[in-house]
């Protein structure tokens, strides 16, 4: 029987016992997956209680993805660059940090939405740990370019050089967003939580694929797709599944079929 669980802050709304229970049941595995609401201040220390009670592995949302990456005591390279863990592995006295966050986005948008990412012009919305989490496997796809716009232009500026040696990056303010369109726009704001859309021009979502982050309700960044002759207009459930599955296969070795548990949540 493998322990997992997700840690986080809210965490009752988490989807994750549901998707990681139909992967089990899928690979034939045991597994027990529970929700921890970890104290703001204090996560090192449930997460500590948690592996002295046999833990296996566990997800971490928000807000402790940065308390996990202190927390652990080696890293994979993708959470290395991000900065930030979602997931952690036990082997013996190793506390294994990754990011699959990345991963899952791009394993949605390639095989979820059959998106060719080679050779596109891409926009992230924002500039925060989101897009850190996913910049390393999207730029590995060798997009013609990866454009990052956020509020505080120096933090994209910033973000776009410590990722220039894995692909061509560029950042720039919100209002620095040309009418000229591009291929993929992704909205790694935390705007829609808030319920507001990122005050952008227009004439950039024309036929382009636009993607939130975000999952479970139409959102302003949505809605201003659909209005602006958005092409594809996807929230971030897919990635959700897909990091979820990505987790799942660094934990226990098994493959899950997440395509067909999406298929499920949809419904």
């Amino acid at each position: 029987m493998y322990k997992f669980a997700v840690f986080g802050n809210p965490v009752k709304h988490s989807l994750s016992p549901n998707i990681h229970t139909q992967f089990a049941q899928q690979t034939g595995l045991e597994i027990s997956y529970d929700k921890i609401l970890a104290p703001i201040d204090d996560f090192s220390s449930s997460a500590q209680v948690f592996i002295n009670q046999g833990a296996n592995g566990f997800n971490i949302t928000v807000p402790f993805k940065l308390d996990a990456f202190k927390f652990a005591s080696e890293f994979t390279l993708n959470a290395q660059t991000a900065g930030a863990v979602n997931t952690i592995k036990i082997e013996q006295d190793k506390i294994i940090g990754e990011n699959t966050d990345g991963i899952g986005l791009v394993n949605d948008l390639t095989h979820n939405l059959g998106i060719e990412l080679k050779d596109k012009i891409i926009l992230i919305l924002g500039a925060g740990g989101a897009t850190q989490g996913i910049l390393l496997p999207l730029l590995e796809q060798r997009p013609n370019r990866i454009m990052i716009a956020n509020r505080t232009p120096s933090k994209a500026i910033k973000l776009a050089k410590d990722f220039a040696k894995f692909g061509k990056t560029c950042g720039f303010g919100l209002d620095k967003i040309k009418h000229n369109s591009v291929d993929i726009i992704i909205n790694a704001t935390s705007a829609s939580l808030d319920g507001k859309m990122p005050d952008i021009a227009s004439g950039v979502a024309n036929d382009a694929i636009c993607y939130d982050l975000m999952y479970g309700k139409q959102t302003p960044f949505m809605g201003w797709a659909t209005t602006n002759h958005s092409s594809m207009i996807s929230d971030g459930l897919g990635m959700l599944v897909e990091q979820a599955a990505t987790a799942f296969e660094f934990w226990t070795g098994a493959k899950p079929n997440a395509k067909q548990v999406l298929s499920n949540l949809r419904r």
